[in-house]
C-alpha cells in the first residue's frame, strides 16, 4: 500500500538509448512498405521509405544552407507533411527545431525570432486571414533588401535564412524547391558522419510555453526525452505497424509532435494528417476513409466531433484508442467518446512542455471509472511526488498538494532563461509543475487546480501576465488583470478587467480591437469589464480568485463553473 504521495513508474521495458534520427532510420528499413504519412489536405502518401528519402535530402538540404549542430531552425507552419518532414530532418543533423505557433503575430514573432537566436526560419503561406510572410517582413524589413541566405537584420542577428514553405518566389527568401536543390551540395556520407557526432542528451527541440512573469518561455528537450515520451504513449495504446493515427492537434504542441508524430514513428504507425487546423468534419471523412484506428484531440475537439450535424453519417467503427488531454476532460464527454465514437481504448495524458510531456497515463485497460475521473499513474521510468508547496514536503495519500516530476523527461532548462530555470528545477532536478492535485492509494492522479493562474483555453496554455503586459500599451488604460473563467465549449475563456485612465473612455470591442492581429486570437480576452478597483488583500495583493467569482456571477457562468471534470 502506497502511503505518502510518491510514485515511480514501473516497465517491462527499458528506455531508447539512441538519437531521433537513429530511431528513424531503424524503422524505416523494419517497415519500408508501410505508409508513414498520409496528408489528406495535400494529396500525399508517403511510404516510410520515401519518407526518411524526405527526411534525409531536407536533412541535408539544411547543411547545405549551412546549419550546423545546435543550431535554431524555426518552423511557423500549421500541419503539413513538410513539417513532419522538418521535425525529423533537424533531427538527423543536430539542428534545434523551434517550434513557433502559426497563431502568433508579428509581436510574438518577433520575441521568439530573437529569445531562440533563430538562425533559419521556415515560413508557410497565408492561410484564411493570416499572411506570414507579410507579418515576416513586418517583423524584419530588411529580409525584403536581401538576397537569400544574406539577411542581415540588427534586431535578429542571427537570422541567415529564410525559406518559404512552397514555390512563390519571395524576396530573400529561398523557396521549397530552392532548399531541396541545396542537398546536391552534401554528400549523404557527410549526413552519416553528422549524425555519429550526436548523441541523446542533445538539446534537439524547443517549444514555447507562456510564463508567469511576462513572455514565453522556450523549454529546451531532448532526443532522449521526447523520443521516449512518444514510444511510451505508443506502448500505453498498444500500437503496432497496423495502427493509423489521425492527427488533427497542432504539431506545434508537444500533443501533435510528441504524442502523436513520435507515437506512430516509434511503431511504425501511420500519420495520418485531416487538415492543416482542425475542422471536424473533416477529422470525421478523414477516420472513415482511411480506417483510422486512433485519433488524438483536446476535450472541445471531441466535442465538436460528438456534436456535428453529420456525425451519424460517418462510420467510425476502425477506431480502437486515441488520447483525450491538454485541458481537463469533462467525465461525460470521455464517456460519449467510449461509447459512441467505438474508442473504448481511449485513454487521458497528463504532463506539460517541460516534461515532453507526458508524467502520467490511463491505460486501455483501466476500468472505465478510472479512465474517466483521474489521469491516470506515473509514467514508466518516471519519478512522481505531491509536496506541500510551503514545506516542499511530500503529502499524505489522498491530500493536495503540487505535483512535481523527476526522470528522463524533464527539460534541460528554458533557453536564455536561467532564472526561469530555477524557479522551475529544484537542486535535486525535479520539476515543478505549479498545478496542483492528489494521488490515491492505488497511485492514480487527480488534478484539482493551479498554484499559478495559468489558463488552458481549449488545450492552449495561457498565461494572463503576458496579456496584461500588452494591454498596459493602450494609452487609455491604467491598470489591467486577467483571469480564467469557466466556458462550456474551451473549458475557460479569458476576462480582463480594466480600469480606465481618469477622464477616458472605453468600450470592449474597442479592448478587443487593440489586440486583433497583434496577439493570438487564442489570448484576446472574450469578456471585459471595467471597473473602478480590484479586489485585494490586506497586504495589497491582487486577489484573482475573488475577480474569478465575481467574473462568473455577473456574466451568468454558473452552469459552465459546474461542469465535473476528470
Amino acid at each position: 500500500m502506497i502511503e505518502g504521495s510518491y510514485a515511480s513508474g514501473t516497465s517491462t521495458f527499458p528506455l531508447l538509448g539512441r538519437t531521433i534520427g537513429e530511431m528513424i532510420d531503424s524503422i524505416a528499413a523494419k517497415y519500408p512498405d508501410n505508409e508513414a504519412v498520409v496528408s489528406v489536405h495535400q494529396d500525399i502518401r508517403w511510404t516510410y521509405s520515401e519518407f526518411i528519402a524526405q527526411v534525409n535530402q531536407v536533412a541535408r538540404s539544411l547543411m547545405g544552407l549551412g546549419v550546423e549542430k545546435g543550431d535554431r531552425v524555426g518552423i511557423w507552419a500549421m500541419n503539413y507533411a513538410e513539417w513532419v518532414v522538418v521535425q525529423f530532418a533537424t533531427s538527423k543533423i543536430g539542428a534545434i527545431m523551434v517550434n513557433i505557433n502559426p497563431a502568433y503575430r508579428t509581436y510574438e514573432l518577433e520575441y521568439v525570432l530573437k529569445q531562440a537566436e533563430i538562425q533559419t526560419l521556415i515560413i508557410q503561406g497565408r492561410f484564411k486571414t493570416s499572411d506570414y510572410v507579410g507579418m515576416f517582413y513586418e517583423a524584419c524589413p530588411e529580409a525584403f533588401e536581401s538576397k537569400p541566405g544574406k539577411i542581415s537584420c540588427e534586431k535578429f542577428p542571427f537570422l541567415k535564412n529564410a525559406v518559404f514553405l512552397g514555390n512563390i518566389p519571395y524576396n530573400g527568401m529561398y523557396t521549397w524547391d530552392d532548399l531541396l536543390k541545396k542537398a546536391d551540395e552534401i554528400t549523404l556520407d557527410e549526413l552519416i558522419e553528422r549524425g555519429e557526432v550526436l548523441t541523446f542528451d542533445d538539446a534537439i527541440n524547443i517549444q514555447y510555453t507562456s510564463g508567469t512573469t511576462g513572455f514565453p518561455k522556450g523549454v529546451v528537450l531532448t532526443h532522449h526525452g521526447i523520443l521516449n515520451n512518444g514510444y511510451i504513449i505508443g506502448e500505453g495504446m498498444g500500437f503496432t505497424d497496423k495502427d493509423r493515427l489521425c492527427i488533427p492537434v497542432p504539431f506545434y504542441h508537444c500533443f501533435g509532435m510528441v504524442l502523436s508524430n513520435l507515437a506512430c514513428v516509434t511503431h511504425g504507425s501511420t500519420m495520418v494528417l485531416p487538415s492543416p487546423t482542425f475542422d471536424a468534419e473533416d477529422v470525421l471523412k478523414t477516420i472513415e476513409k482511411e480506417h483510422c484506428t486512433a485519433v488524438h484531440g483536446v476535450p472541445t475537439m471531441f466535442i465538436a466531433e460528438l456534436t456535428h450535424p453529420d456525425f451519424a453519417k460517418y462510420d467510425l467503427r476502425t477506431l480502437r484508442t486515441g488520447i483525450m488531454a491538454g485541458s481537463p476532460c469533462p467525465i461525460e464527454v470521455m464517456k460519449q467518446v467510449n461509447t459512441k465514437m467505438h474508442m473504448s481504448e481511449i485513454v487521458i495524458v497528463y504532463g506539460q512542455t517541460e516534461t515532453s510531456p507526458g508524467v502520467t497515463m490511463t491505460t486501455t485497460k483501466d476500468p472505465v471509472d478510472r479512465r474517466v475521473s483521474t489521469v491516470g499513474r506515473s509514467f514508466p521510468h518516471t519519478e512522481l511526488k505531491i509536496v506541500d508547496s510551503k514545506t516542499g514536503k511530500i503529502v499524505p495519500t489522498g491530500e493536495i498538494g503540487e505535483i512535481c516530476a523527476r526522470g528522463y523527461c524533464v527539460m534541460k532548462c528554458y533557453y536564455n532563461n536561467p532564472s526561469a530555470t530555477h524557479a522551475t528545477l529544484d537542486k535535486d532536478h525535479w520539476n515543478h509543475t505549479g498545478d496542483l492535485g492528489t494521488m490515491d492509494e492505488e497511485g492514480y492522479f487527480r488534478i484539482v487546480g493551479r498554484l499559478k493562474d495559468m489558463v488552458i483555453r481549449g488545450g492552449e496554455n495561457i498565461y494572463p501576465r503576458e496579456i496584461e503586459e500588452y494591454l498596459h500599451h493602450h494609452e487609455k488604460i491604467a491598470d489591467v488583470y486577467v483571469v480564467g473563467v469557466p466556458d462550456i465549449k474551451y473549458g475557460e475563456e479569458l476576462c480582463a478587467w480594466v480600469k480606465m485612465k481618469p477622464g477616458q473612455t472605453l468600450t470592449e470591442q474597442e479592448v478587443k480591437d487593440f489586440c486583433k492581429g497583434k496577439i493570438a486570437h487564442y489570448k484576446i480576452p472574450r469578456y471585459v469589464m471595467f471597473v473602478d478597483d480590484f479586489p485585494m488583500g490586506v497586504t495589497g495583493k491582487i486577489q484573482k480568485f475573488r475577480m474569478r467569482e465575481s467574473s462568473i456571477k455577473v456574466l451568468g457562468l454558473q452552469e459552465a463553473d459546474n461542469i465535473e471534470t476528470a
